[in-house]
């Protein structure tokens, strides 16, 4: 077992739910770019961590995180939390392991296990631009929508509407604008519309910063050592990422 110390850092990574500039006076950790396969075993490696925040995770120009490796980190007495995006989904498909889920949208994976996973993804800018989100993700837009119907913008019907043009669109062009063009919506009610948007995804990552440290505190005080074994096609996975599969037995021997 690592020294998760008080004085060792959090993690979080982060892309397009959150600018970083909302993040950083949250919560003081070290922000790193949306992960992907692998990203947990470096970064583990670099900064030594006693908590890791999945926010936002690649899937597109790189392979997904692996499940067996955010349970790598678990097992070495990491504190991993996830929110709002891929975070919500991993920490839905491994909370009875030990991961640790915050806010609406993980309970609603956690409650729905069949949820699209495409309901949080959105297209988004390059790393120069800070991952800047082009595009609305379904779970936001089905807020929204509800948030319309609650305040009388729109009719029963119509929220019925616009959530199945929604869900039929490809996540990479998902916007509200789109949505209620298509719909019918006039052009001089889109802005008054658009200002209503309900930025669900935001919100949760907001709450797993603010939670993040007493989570992490509590976590360590109590945590236990679990086991966990490496499976071929973990390693296999690894080498083909060209990472050095071999990260994974030399964590504790060299500290």
């Amino acid at each position: 077992m690592v020294d998760a110390s008080e004085e060792s850092p959090i993690l979080v990574f982060l892309g397009p739910t959150l600018r970083l500039a909302e993040a950083e006076p949250v919560l003081d950790a070290i922000y790193l770019q949306p992960v992907a396969q692998g990203d947990i075993l470096l970064a583990a490696h670099a900064f030594r961590p006693r908590a890791m925040v999945l926010i936002d995770g690649q899937f597109e120009d790189r392979p997904a995180v692996r499940h067996k490796e955010i349970l790598w980190a678990m097992a070495q007495g990491i504190v991993v939390i996830g929110a709002a995006s891929m975070g919500a989904l991993r920490a839905a498909e491994l909370n009875e392991f030990g991961m640790i889920g915050v806010g609406l949208i993980y309970r609603w994976y956690r409650r729905w296990r069949l949820a699209p996973d495409d309901a949080v993804a959105v297209h988004s800018g390059p790393p120069e631009l800070g991952f800047l989100p082009l595009t609305d993700s379904l779970v936001d837009l089905q807020r929204t929508f509800a948030s319309l119907m609650r305040g009388n913008f729109i009719t029963a019907s119509e929220r019925g509407l616009l959530t199945t043009i929604a869900r039929d669109m490809n996540f990479r062009e998902r916007q509200l604008e789109a949505i209620l063009r298509a719909a019918g919506c006039r052009a001089e009610k889109l802005k008054e519309l658009r200002n209503e948007m309900v930025r669900q995804k935001r919100l949760d990552a907001l709450l797993a910063l603010q939670s993040a440290r007493a989570i992490a505190t509590k976590r360590n005080a109590a945590r236990a050592s679990t086991s966990w074994v490496a499976t071929n096609t973990f390693v296999r996975d690894l080498e083909a990422g060209g990472i050095d599969s071999k990260l994974v037995n030399t964590y504790k021997l060299n500290p």
